[in-house]
């Protein structure tokens, strides 16, 4: 009882950290899964972390989601750019094409090329924002980007905001955008889950609640914290711990 406990915490710290910082989650689940045989770690479990991460982005935006008086043109802003994650992702996990990507190997290169990527994206001059700059165009496109991050070790986060950035948005305005674009992607991924869950006989039992509430609370303050952090330093902590992540893969890969 106590290790599937702590199981649950490690996977709920990975998914919360990892989700919304430009890392890529599904590369350290991918990878944390194959070096340590957890058994906790099931679909329903999967499901109940992004669930619960789901839930952290919700109310911490619940002001910009709710208040749709004045954030109308926003929110379809949103569910615009995330069309293309939308549809590519269904059909990529309709015919299986999906799992096709996690290799270890591929997620060694995305997280080293995409990491160098973000760091000359966030050399670029900023001075647009949200509420003056945000168009359909410039939102499509920044979902475009969002559906590389279907190939693990690319990271949504990480994509989105390198997308946001090259298009010359502020970092906390561009972590914004890849915070709300991160909702409908989400909901995909759980809906999906979900559907599965319900094909099959799955147990709900406490550890889904521990992994629902732990993956909330990591998620939070994940966001909060990064908005505090990236409003007065840059992005290159995360790109030097991509380089490092990636070299770490190279030796374990090609020794």
């Amino acid at each position: 009882m106590v290790s599937n406990i702590i199981e649950i915490v490690i996977l709920s710290l990975i998914q919360g950290i990892s989700e919304f910082l430009p890392i890529s989650s599904s590369a350290h689940l991918i990878i944390v899964s194959s070096l340590y045989e957890f058994k906790s770690s099931s679909l329903l479990i999967d499901v109940s972390l992004h669930f619960g991460s789901l839930l952290a982005i919700l109310f911490f935006f619940k002001k910009e989601l709710f208040d749709l008086k004045n954030n109308k043109q926003l929110l379809f802003l949103i569910i615009v750019g995330s069309i293309p994650l939308i549809v590519i992702g269904y059909l990529l996990y309709k015919t299986n094409a999906i799992y096709l990507f996690r290799d270890i190997r591929i997620i060694a290169w995305t997280t080293l090329i995409f990491g160098i990527l973000l760091y000359f994206a966030d050399k670029r001059k900023l001075y647009k924002n949200i509420s003056t700059d945000l168009n359909l165009k410039t939102i499509f496109y920044i979902g475009l980007f969002q559906v590389l991050a279907l190939v693990p070790g690319v990271s949504r986060a990480g994509i989105t905001i390198t997308a946001a950035r090259i298009f010359k948005f502020n970092r906390v305005d561009a972590s914004k955008i890849s915070f709300l674009l991160s909702i409908p992607a989400l909901v995909g991924a759980s809906t999906l889950g979900l559907k599965d869950i319900l094909e099959q006989n799955f147990d709900f039992n406490y550890l889904v609640y521990l992994a629902i509430i732990s993956s909330f609370l990591f998620s939070y303050f994940t966001v909060k914290f990064f908005l505090i952090y990236i409003n007065k330093f840059s992005l290159n902590i995360f790109v030097y711990y991509r380089i490092l992540m990636a070299i770490i893969l190279f030796i374990i890969i090609y020794n």
